[in-house]
């Protein structure tokens, strides 16, 4: 460990040293500040702008946490700056706050027969997650996490008296399995020094045994049960070939456990495994064309609900678990639903829900009377959600002959061939849907611009054989499918190939890099937010935790002949190519994307005469999550596309 934190300091010195001789060739960076944020060769907003973007970064939205045991629910809403943990009594009533911090909830899980809950926080996006005990009745609260650690996936017992997570030291791979006696904090202990990324899933009805699951990549994962007594570990199911589970339940009498699982199929379904056997038995239909991604069984076990992935749409199904009989299903208006639980009434289901045109919002499904109930009312910020634009869905044929699904939004009023905005999403292995988003709607009816969000090889969503497409050597064919994307936008009589800016964060970051090397000539430009720019520097830089499971998706850095895959498509070693101007976004405590990779992109950018915008957050990780840090990030953003664009913004506003 000492040998690795070496060299990752050494990397960053030289990184470092790169960024200092490139700036010194390059023209001097004016830099400014406002609040947090370091903002270099960034033109001051025009009033204007910041008005126009004022109404759709007030939108919010609401995110179901937990069902408390009287009935209420646990809900994450931003009423400040940050997403803040809410109370809400009944469907319709007030969200009474709960938690007031600087920083953003995570999330939140209740403490069964009782009206305490667990929330965790991070500080300034570092996702070193600390976990608190606390209660609605206000009082004090208890840290039941050690300083420096990061913690996850807290679970209770269904008694409600003993409670478990997944606990990391800074640099170590392998997350060790904690529990505690909900009473006593000083009780906590760990059971289980695990191997890799192992978290617990489930506590067993007799609170004898915890069901874990191991991730090693998204094509691959295990379950294994612990005994708490004995500490013996036993793998469920073994299998030779690779099989990805998600989530697990214990059934109410401890012998069966619900998972997902892709365990002789192309996408994953609904099993019961035997505990016994390990056999697997289909709850959900076997001849299912999609992914079901979410699921929930009532504790009593006799109603259980999933989500289907339908080509990015959601479809709830509600059963009887033990005639697998199917059941009313709640009428939801078409958009992306989660955050599916069951009461502890067993009847009323909870529901997260976000549409095109209405933010997120929490719902109850009672399963006995069939009656929908809306808990959360999340404003729009003044937008008319009737003039907000639903995406369409296209397929378009990349090079060798796969068909690519991508959503696009185009502009209601209006002619002519419009600007395109391509918004690529990160993973790599995540999924664009069309759900509630305030960005891409200014972006449509502010802007003017089509938005076009392609689903490139690799997403998830559509199959195991689909996200296998791009890994490791073959990292670029995905690159390749944004070649394709801009063919097709080319034979589009109301787009204009001449105005395409490329979009993304993280390994959607990447992309834009990758396509601004390989496609600069058809490109505007670009923005670059946390992206990758060299594939050593990051998975030698990127927290230790996260190392090998990243290693498993995009290859070994170890190895020689990866390696030289590595140096012959990162984007810093061929960025020579770019000339198109550039925006990079970045924040200072990122622990998966390091902030020298956005450091040593714009250092050789501007060390090659090129034009390079640059945004940073000291106060953010991964992406920006506090309103007055998103809202100049909006700003920034807004005066890049009117510079590439070559025009003020088409005022179409959704009034």
């Amino acid at each position: 460990m000492l040998k690795r934190s070496v060299l990752a300091a050494v990397c960053i010195l030289v990184a470092g040293g790169a960024a200092a001789q490139s700036r010194s060739s390059a023209q001097p960076v004016q830099t400014r500040e406002v609040g947090q944020l370091v903002l270099e060769n960034i033109p001051v907003t025009p009033p204007e702008v910041r008005e126009g973007i004022r109404r759709y970064q007030n939108a919010r939205s609401a995110a179901f946490q937990d069902w408390l045991a009287d009935g209420s629910m646990l809900i994450t809403t931003r009423f400040g700056q940050t997403a803040q943990l809410h109370r809400v009594a009944a469907p319709g009533a007030a969200r009474s706050q709960l938690t007031f911090f600087d920083e953003p909830i995570a999330g939140a899980v209740a403490q069964p027969r009782t009206d305490r809950y667990v929330y965790s926080r991070d500080t300034g996006g570092d996702e070193y997650f600390q976990a608190y005990l606390a209660s609605t009745r206000g009082g004090p609260e208890a840290r039941i996490t050690e300083p420096g650690t990061r913690n996850q996936s807290v679970i209770f017992s269904d008694d409600g008296r003993r409670l478990a997570w997944a606990r990391v030291s800074r640099g170590d791979p392998n997350y060790d399995i904690v529990v505690m006696d909900a009473a006593d904090p000083a009780s906590r202990r760990v059971v289980h020094e695990g191997q890799g990324a192992i978290s617990p899933l489930d506590i067993s009805p007799d609170g004898r045994t915890l069901l874990l699951g191991r991730y090693r990549s998204i094509t691959d994962s295990e379950l294994f049960l612990l005994d708490l007594a004995s500490g013996r570990l036993t793998e469920i199911n073994p299998r030779p070939e690779e099989v990805a589970y998600g989530g697990g339940e214990f059934t109410p009498d401890g012998r069966s456990v619900v998972t997902l699982s892709d365990q002789g199929s192309d996408v994953q379904r609904l099993v019961q495994l035997d505990l016994a056997t390990g056999r697997p038995a289909p709850i959900s239909a076997t001849d299912l064309r999609w992914n079901v991604e979410s699921f929930d069984l009532s504790d009593d076990g006799r109603r259980l609900a999933y989500a289907i992935n339908e080509d990015g749409w959601s479809r709830i199904v509600v059963q009887d678990f033990r005639t697998r009989r199917a059941l009313p299903a709640p009428g939801l208006p078409r958009g992306v639903a989660g955050g599916l639980e069951w009461a502890p009434d067993n009847r009323r289901l909870a529901i997260t829900l976000s549409t095109p045109n209405s933010a997120g919002d929490v719902y109850s499904f009672d399963a006995a009377s069939g009656k929908l109930d809306r808990w959360t009312f999340s404003e729009l910020g003044g937008l008319d959600p009737a003039a907000l634009v639903e995406p369409g869905l296209i397929r378009y044929r990349s090079f060798d002959g796969r068909q690519i699904p991508a959503f696009i939004y185009k502009p209601r009023a209006g002619g002519g061939r419009r600007p395109v905005i391509i918004s690529i999403h990160g993973g790599p292995e995540g999924q664009s849907r069309p759900g509630f988003s305030s960005t891409v709607q200014y972006w449509v009816n502010e802007l003017g611009a089509a938005v076009v969000v392609p689903n490139v090889r690799g997403s998830e969503g559509y199959g195991k054989t689909y996200l296998k497409l791009d890994n490791a050597e073959k990292r670029e064919d995905s690159v390749k499918d944004i070649g394709a994307l801009l063919d097709w936008i080319a034979t589009q009589p109301d787009l204009d190939p001449s105005r395409v800016v490329v979009h993304g964060g993280s390994y959607g970051g990447y992309m834009v890099l990758a396509s601004m090397v390989n496609y600069n000539d058809r490109l505007a430009g670009g923005v670059d937010i946390v992206g990758i720019s060299n594939w050593t520097t990051f998975l030698t830089n990127t927290e230790g935790y996260r190392r090998d499971l990243r290693r498993a998706e995009y290859g070994d850095e170890r190895d020689p002949k990866m390696r030289a895959v590595f140096d012959r498509i990162s984007p810093l070693n061929n960025i020579a190519r770019v000339s198109k101007p550039m925006l990079v976004i970045q924040g200072a405590n990122d622990p998966r994307v390091p902030k020298t990779e956005a450091d040593q992109v714009v250092a050789r950018i501007r060390g090659n005469g090129g034009d390079v915008w640059y945004l940073l957050a000291r106060d953010e990780g991964h992406g920006f999550r506090k309103k007055q840090n998103t809202d100049v990030q909006r700003e920034v953003e807004t005066l890049f596309f009117r510079k590439v664009f070559g025009s003020a913004p088409a005022q179409t506003a959704a009034r």
